[in-house]
């Protein structure tokens, strides 16, 4: 027999906690619907089982921001009776429990009602406020007890905005969050009252609101400033639900090249198989994140298309598998007017100057260089690190961040030592900023000069005629240990051989073949390392060039299985010059820039 659903009883923490400490794994939701938390203890992939009242608190979070997902679907497939009898239930729960700021939250956190954290008080307003509305252009009856809920949630988004904007944050991604919450709440009011919507001058048009936020959060790349894939896309889909009911052509002109930017950066960094590479904070793989995905490219396919976000949702959708509930294929007519144009196919090469990213395809490779700013809490110490993909496969992907509570692994991902970056002397990477130095259409090269005192480094990947090309030099003013570090996503087999290149052989959907040598002697180190953060405890191979010098250039040629004609050897000259050797008899020869 099944189980029974209902909404839980008591506010929700912080769901960032949802993590077995001992793996730093995500703990399993089980049916968050139920509305009780697992008896006996959220369950861990490896075993545990965890109850403690911060778990607890993150599990009310996961389930009460279910439910509202779950109520917006409702009134999209038309169960209005169920979807209002929720909705009033919700009201009252409200009413009886979130009357003022959540008084067990962290210090840091900018205190919620119903949450912890407002940031979680409004997206699960943004589902409640969308599914009213629904319900309300629907006819539905009995959504009138549901207003002093709808009105409240305007209220706590409101006043959280006063605050964060007060302290000097409107670029927050909270921001963008807030508008979005204060918008449905308002404009799903407005419908249940059957009167005109009067927020756009708070929620879209003011200082605060929604067009400002953009405005001072998008860089002129199209990014969003914090440099993380997740956090740009929540972002973007934060703006495209505020914008329910309105023309594309109606939008402020600056306003509509910063969603069509923001929506190409995604086209851009995407692989043609659909994968996002988890750049910066945010999680690996997640299926909470693949509904969100599917649900902004129902969102941007109706705002400015883009062909390539197409196999973004279809990977999305295979991760899902039966976890898809759909909702994204009930979100046609968003908006009250057609799409703006189709956005361009990207390049070979691309570049992001302004937040510090280039994307290079060559020889079946997709290869993302990292060079810009810190991007602020929720950025990495890994400047220059270089990123591979195949289509369908992340060879050596940004491994993502796990839950924020545990400290320990949070840590981790966020190290140089977690990334193909490299190091000096052992050492982490001060937080610091590279720049470009030059791209053209076959080749990008960047430098950093303050992750070590005193030292310089530069990393060119150019595109060759069926592979890719990795030049990385580091010069200091005397001689220091440096290390050039490879951090596989897959199955990674490393050969020394006698004479010549390093051979690294990486596996998946796709297979990638890899040369590697240096101008000055190096030892190559291979031990275990935690893989992408879904799942610390599932290690690769992870490998260190190390060369003690005051210059050295480290070489690697990267080339695909199915490229051709193959890679057979590579050699450096003592100038830095890179001699690719083909099997069909060919050479070609590659320089370096410092």
């Amino acid at each position: 027999m099944a189980a029974l659903r209902s909404i839980p009883r008591e506010r929700g923490g912080w769901w960032h906690a949802y993590v077995c400490p001992a793996h730093g794994v995500e703990l399993d939701h089980g049916d968050p619907l139920i509305g009780v938390f697992p008896e006996g203890g959220a369950r861990c992939s490896y075993g545990c089982r965890v109850d403690t009242e911060v778990v607890r608190g993150a599990w009310l979070v996961l389930s009460h921001q279910a439910w509202a997902r779950h109520i917006r679907l409702l009134a999209h497939r038309g169960e209005s009776a169920e979807a209002v009898a929720r909705l009033v239930e919700y009201a009252g729960l409200y009413a009886e429990l979130a009357g003022g700021r959540h008084d067990e939250a962290q210090s840091w956190m900018l205190r919620g009602c119903l949450f912890h954290q407002a940031l979680t008080d409004a997206i699960w307003a943004v589902n409640i406020g969308h599914a009213v509305w629904t319900l309300a252009d629907r006819g539905a009856e009995g959504l009138a007890a549901v207003l002093p809920l709808l009105d409240d949630l305007e209220r706590a988004a409101l006043d959280a905005r006063e605050v964060l904007v007060g302290r000097g944050d409107l670029a927050s991604n909270y921001t963008a969050w807030l508008n979005a919450a204060g918008t449905a709440a308002s404009r799903a009011a407005s419908a249940v009252r059957g009167i005109p919507w009067e927020g756009a001058k708070q929620w879209r048009d003011g200082e605060s609101g929604l067009y400002a936020h953009l405005r001072a959060a998008v860089a002129g790349d199209g990014w969003e400033w914090e440099g993380s894939t997740y956090y740009h896309g929540f972002v973007l889909r934060a703006a495209l639900l505020a914008l329910r009911g309105t023309d594309p052509a109606a939008v402020p002109a600056d306003v509509t090249a910063v969603l069509a930017g923001m929506t190409g950066v995604l086209a851009s960094i995407a692989t043609d198989g659909g994968l996002l590479p988890a750049l910066h904070d945010g999680p690996y793989l997640r299926a909470p994140l693949a509904l969100e995905w599917l649900e902004l490219v129902a969102l941007t396919g109706q705002f400015a298309p883009s062909a390539r976000l197409d196999a973004v949702a279809g990977q999305a959708r295979t991760e899902l598998g039966a976890a898809d509930d759909g909702l994204d294929r009930e979100l046609g007519g968003w908006f009250a007017g057609a799409p703006l144009g189709v956005l361009p196919e990207t390049g070979a090469a691309t570049v992001f100057a302004d937040t510090g990213y280039a994307v290079l395809r060559a020889g079946g490779v997709q290869a993302l260089l990292d060079f810009g700013p810190h991007g602020g809490s929720h950025g990495h110490r890994d400047k220059l690190a270089l990123y591979l993909y195949g289509a369908h496969t992340p060879w050596q992907p940004d491994y993502g961040q796990v839950p924020y509570a545990h400290a320990e692994f949070r840590e981790l991902y966020t190290s140089t030592a977690a990334h193909p970056a490299f190091r000096v002397d052992g050492a982490e990477q001060a937080e610091c900023a590279g720049r470009l130095l030059s791209a053209d259409a076959s080749s990008v090269t960047a430098e950093v000069t303050s992750a070590y005192p005193g030292v310089r480094a530069v990393r060119r990947m150019e595109a060759g005629s069926c592979y890719l090309v990795d030049l990385l030099t580091v010069t200091a003013p005397e001689s220091r240990a440096v290390t050039a570090q490879l951090r596989p996503g897959t199955a990674l087999d490393v050969q020394v051989r006698a004479s010549g290149a390093v051979r690294t052989t990486w596996y998946g959907t796709e297979n990638l073949h890899g040369w590697h040598t240096a101008t000055t002697p190096v030892r190559p180190f291979t031990r275990p390392g935690p893989g992408p953060a879904d799942d610390p405890g599932r290690t690769r191979t992870w490998v260190d060039f190390t060369a003690q010098a005051e210059c050295v250039t480290f070489a690697s040629v990267y080339q695909a299985g199915d490229a051709g004609p193959a890679v057979v050897d590579i050699t450096l000259t003592e100038q830095g010059g890179l001699i690719v050797e083909l099997a069909d008899g060919t050479t070609a020869v590659h320089g370096a820039e410092a």
